[in-house]
């Protein structure tokens, strides 16, 4: 009779741990995806913007225009570095918890071996006396 692994309520703990870090590693992904798209957006819209002044209150505009444009920059830039770092902690979680699955993963599996051989070695012994059985009985040596 096999026995069940004493371990594997804690092996789907860490499993479901392991998940919930990959998810939360793929949404800081998006994230960071998107704070950089929209960085790029807003140079590109900011980039194909006239500049070509017509009188000096159009001068001033243009270099308020830019002034507030390079906060705004700065501040999309922050952003992207900070979904960044927030992508690296997500990484470093997800990495401790997949190192935390393993080892008890690797358990498992040396468990299951070693109750395939003895399931092996159980059958192995019932075959062995069914067929010393059927010897003794054909030969006369055994009782019928």
């Amino acid at each position: 009779m096999a026995r069940a692994f004493r371990l594997a309520s804690l092996l789907r703990l860490r499993q479901v741990q392991q998940d919930q870090a990959a998810s939360d590693l793929a949404a800081a992904h998006a994230r960071a995806r998107e704070a950089t798209v929209r960085q790029n957006r807003t140079k590109a819209a900011l980039g194909a913007a006239p500049t070509e002044p017509t009188s000096s209150s159009v001068l001033y505009a243009i270099a308020a225009a830019r002034a507030s444009s390079r906060s705004m920059l700065a501040e999309l830039g922050a952003v992207a570095q900070r979904e960044e770092a927030h992508v690296e902690a997500a990484a470093a979680a997800y990495a401790e918890a997949r190192a935390r699955s393993l080892g008890l993963e690797k358990l498992e599996g040396r468990h299951a071996e070693h109750q395939a051989a003895t399931d092996l070695a159980a059958e192995q012994t019932v075959v062995d006396e069914i067929a010393s059985t059927s010897i003794h009985r054909t030969t006369g040596r055994g009782t019928p």
